[in-house]
């Protein structure tokens, strides 16, 4: 059949795509889509004929299944969005096109991309609200949650992966709480997490495991999972923790040459606490005077200048500081260009804030294995920056603890 097509009509198209530019745009789209959608169909065709092993209307006296017919369906490709499909089928109902199978709706890389979208911080909720602009096709929160638990057999074998392998001679611990929905209900879970230094410096994550970060034989069970999977205990010299006593008590145990490092924020904090508004900034630069001495004999110097000049006004806060002082000036063991990574969790604290900002979107975190596959994915990541930033080869830039001595501390802040 011969399209014929008027002058005017021509013109009326081209006006109208002076009028609007896009539109042309749109009109390449729906061919190219088309265009897709019969290139497919045709494989199929072809494929059903491979499968029957002769030509269409060619007959056979030993095979009785023939053709019967085709029908349509849609498949949504990258770059193509929702392109219309022709399947063909048999009359026994025993061919299945490998091209696209019958449960998939949209190609792998897709997959991927969605995958991708919702572990960099894009909630499903508005992935499900953008997907028919970005990839042609509306896709749902639910769908958008099925494909991120594909990754559930690879995030495991992740976080179970063997530790033999590797030497870690300084363990991070801390934990970091989320609103997780458990069995129907929302309940605030905390996952523990350690991370491990390896002898070069570099630094790993090597557990996330849910479990309560105030209890001792959570933390003992993690310690023996890790070592379990290969983590050798003679090796960790040095573990860096917030000052739970039942965690330093099982550290020792479970790592019998490692010691302990209290993070000094952390007991800054509690010091502070117990220190009138007008004395916070005094005391405050006593101790930090303490904290970055320039040796363990200058430290416990400047400590007893501490204790006789403040133990008259503020005692609560002096036994404080007595109770923890030696677990803050541990770092003085270990070489000197490591001492600011070691002073503190702030290692550890700098992976919990990526882990909140990403779950923030979300409020609620659907489920363990949901929060498991996020966390994995921001360690990843996190380590990839952490290749090029080893302990012991930062600069020397004293971290602030202004924000300390200018805030309203209680105990429970």
């Amino acid at each position: 059949m011969k399209v014929e097509i008027s002058v005017p009509e021509i013109v009326q198209v081209f006006k109208e795509i002076q009028e609007q530019p896009g539109k042309i745009l749109e009109m390449v789209r729906v061919d190219m889509r088309e265009a897709v959608g019969e290139y497919l169909s045709e494989i199929m065709r072809l494929e059903l004929t491979r499968f029957l092993g002769r030509q269409p209307y060619e007959r056979s006296e030993s095979d009785s299944n023939h053709r019967n017919g085709s029908y349509e369906r849609s498949f949504t490709l990258k770059g193509f969005g929702e392109v219309p499909v022709t399947v063909p089928r048999d009359r026994k109902a025993e061919f299945q096109t490998k091209v696209i199978p019958r449960s998939k709706q949209y190609e792998d890389e897709l997959r991927h991309d969605i995958v991708m979208m919702f572990l960099s911080g894009v909630s499903t909720r508005a992935l499900a609200m953008i997907s028919g602009r970005l990839i042609g096709r509306k896709i749902s929160s639910g769908e958008v949650s099925r494909c991120s638990n594909e990754l559930g057999t690879a995030i495991e074998n992740w976080r179970n992966r063997n530790l033999a392998l590797t030497k870690f001679k300084y363990l991070f611990c801390d934990g970091v709480y989320f609103e997780m929905r458990i069995g129907g209900k929302v309940e605030k879970i905390s996952v523990l997490v350690v991370i491990g230094v390896t002898e070069n410096g570099l630094r790993q994550v090597i557990a996330l495991q849910s479990g309560d970060k105030e209890s001792a034989s959570n933390w003992r069970e993690l310690f023996k999972d890790l070592k379990s999977r290969g983590l050798d205990s003679h090796t960790v010299i040095l573990g860096v923790m917030d000052g739970l006593a039942g965690l330093e008590k099982v550290f020792r145990e479970e790592f019998p040459h490692g010691k302990v490092q209290r993070c000094q924020v952390h007991v800054m904090r509690n010091v502070l606490a117990k220190v009138p508004q007008k004395l916070k900034l005094q005391v405050a630069d006593d101790i930090r005077s303490i904290f970055y001495a320039s040796s363990r004999n200058k430290a416990m110097e400047l400590a007893a200048k501490f204790i006789e000049r403040w133990q008259k006004d503020i005692p609560s806060a002096v036994k404080s500081l007595q109770n923890s002082l030696e677990s803050c000036l541990t770092f003085f063991n270990f070489p000197e260009e490591e001492w600011i990574s070691l002073r503190t969790t702030n290692i550890i604290e700098r992976l919990n804030k990526e882990f909140k900002r990403r779950t923030k979107p979300m409020e609620i975190v659907a489920g363990e294995k949901a929060c498991y596959t996020l966390l994995a994915f921001i360690s990843i990541k996190m380590e990839l920056h952490w290749r090029s930033n080893p302990i012991g080869k930062v600069r020397y830039n004293l971290p602030s603890l202004r924000s300390l001595i200018e805030g309203d501390f209680t105990q429970y802040s």
